[in-house]
Parts: C-alpha cells; sequence; structure tokens
C-alpha cells in the first residue's frame, strides 16, 4: 500500500513540475484584435478561403492551397494570431504563419516563420519556429531551424501564435508563453529589411513530414487551417524599426524577457523541443556563427 502512495504522489509531483507555468506577462493582452480585412487581403488562392464571423479558413486540396498578405509593411512589430488545425492524416501539409519579403528580394530574402507540420494519426503536429536571413533560404538552405511538440492538442481549440521582431531580437510565443529567443549577434545573422506578414496553408510533400517519409494524401483533403483574433502592432516601413510603435512584451518593456518569462520559455525548451539546429552536430555551423 506504501509504495502505491508513493507512486501516486510521484506522479502528482511529476505533474506539478510538467504544469504550465505563468509567464507573468501577456503580450497578446496589449494589443487590440484586428478583424481579417482590417489587416490583411488574399493573396492566393481565393476559392480556397472562408471567412465566417471573425473565422478565416484556408484549404488545401489536389488543386490548390491558399494564402494571404498583410495591407502593410512593417521593420518591426507583434504579429500573431489564433490557430486551429486540422485533425487525422495531415502529413505533408504545412499550415503557416509568417514574416517575410520573398516578393521584394526573390532569390534574396529574410523570413520568421511560424509553420505547423502536418502529421499522421497518432503522431503529434510539430511545430517548426525558422529564421532565414538574405537569401539563405533560396537554395542554400541554411535554416535556423527550431521545432516543438505543444502541450496541448492544437487541433481541439484555437491558440494562440505570435512572432516578436525588433532591431535587437526575435521571440516566439505560444499562448504568451515564449518558446524561442533569437537575439541579434551580428548584421549577417539578422533580418533587419522591411517584411510582409503572410499566412498559408501548401504541399510540402518532400520534407515536411520526417523528411518527406509521409506525403500528402489528398484522400483525405481538403485540409484545413482556421485562423482569427489577428494582432499586428508594430513599426511600419519608414517609421525607424523601434520606439513607442513597438508594443510591450513584457514588464520589461519591448526591451527583453523578465526572469519569470526566462523560466517559462526553460520549461518549454526543457520539456517540448525536440530539434534545435544549434545542437545538430550533421550541421555545418561555419554557415550559422551564432551557434
Amino acid at each position: 500500500m506504501a509504495s502505491f502512495w508513493c507512486l501516486i504522489m510521484l506522479q502528482f509531483m511529476t505533474t506539478l513540475i510538467n504544469a504550465q507555468p505563468s509567464p507573468g506577462f501577456y503580450p497578446s493582452t496589449q494589443i487590440a484584435s484586428k478583424s481579417f480585412y482590417q489587416g490583411f487581403r488574399t493573396l492566393w488562392g481565393p476559392q480556397h478561403q472562408s471567412l465566417q464571423g471573425d473565422v478565416l479558413t484556408i484549404w488545401l486540396d489536389r488543386f490548390s492551397g491558399s494564402g494571404f498578405k498583410s495591407q502593410k509593411q512593417y521593420e518591426s512589430g507583434y504579429f500573431s494570431a489564433a490557430i486551429k488545425l486540422q485533425q487525422g492524416y495531415t502529413a505533408g501539409v504545412i499550415t503557416s504563419y509568417y514574416l517575410s519579403n520573398q516578393e521584394d528580394y526573390p532569390g534574396y530574402h529574410d523570413e520568421i516563420d511560424i509553420e505547423f507540420l502536418g502529421t499522421i494519426p497518432g503522431k503529434p503536429y510539430t511545430l517548426q519556429t525558422n529564421i532565414y536571413n538574405r537569401g539563405s533560404g533560396d537554395g542554400q538552405l541554411i535554416g535556423r531551424e527550431m521545432k516543438f511538440h505543444l502541450w496541448f492538442d492544437p487541433t481541439q481549440d484555437f491558440h494562440n501564435y505570435a512572432i516578436f521582431w525588433s532591431p535587437t531580437q526575435i521571440i516566439f510565443f505560444v499562448d504568451d508563453i515564449p518558446i524561442r529567443s533569437y537575439p541579434k549577434k551580428s548584421e549577417s545573422t539578422f533580418p533587419n529589411r522591411p517584411m510582409w506578414v503572410y499566412g498559408s496553408i501548401w504541399d510540402a510533400s518532400s520534407w515536411a513530414t520526417e523528411d518527406g517519409k509521409y506525403k500528402a494524401n489528398y484522400n483525405y483533403s481538403p485540409f484545413v487551417g482556421m485562423y482569427k483574433n489577428f494582432k499586428v502592432s508594430g513599426c511600419t516601413d519608414g517609421a525607424g524599426g523601434y520606439g513607442s510603435c513597438l508594443p510591450r512584451i513584457s514588464a520589461l518593456g519591448s526591451g527583453g524577457l523578465s526572469s519569470q518569462q526566462l523560466a517559462a520559455m526553460q520549461w518549454a525548451q526543457g520539456n517540448y523541443m525536440v530539434y534545435d539546429y544549434c545542437r545538430d552536430l550533421k550541421r555545418d555551423h561555419t554557415l550559422t556563427p551564432e551557434c
């Protein structure tokens, strides 16, 4: 009997240790939500988009995917959306929310990505964060990927996913928990040109799910991504990229994370990170000197 209660207490303590911590500050509450047409427009696949109330649904079938783009270009800021993903077989499919200037600098662009990599039943979605700088994704494939399995099922409800981009750092948030901080260490490793905000759903069968092992199967289509509660607050092109147009992300303002937020990030990375490009011994780290 004593061993039984010891096991129960051990399970209870493990649950407490792994419970989602409070970040102490909630950046998403500092910014008013926008409706889709207040901040965005359809970019491609209009026949694969539907707006009902405040929810934008985009989908991919064997004919097309779909994407949208912000109405303004930004030098920095906070960019988030509440997203709900599809259940079941979604291998090969990517649902994304990201910053990019690829249309302005084809072959030499910058990008900051939140990408949900589709999966097969019984395995979790992978949330991939990535950063490209000045063409390092255009054929050279110098990505800066950090991947996570989330502490909740992203198909059951909407959750808030955000990118904070300032002249000195990039921070990714999930439900206001910071999961990754990427500080500026040099001009050559940090994106600093204006970017647009995008969302899309598309077929990336060649690499999205277990390095291409599982492909998109259109017998399960349409594949659907749902977005709402858009929050976009930042410095538009020409505003200088800093100052009062940057929102507060912590009790410290827009300058960095508090000790409580850093502890929450350590919890997320310690329990849910499944890949870090800087720890990948197969990578040539001369191409990623920030490591």
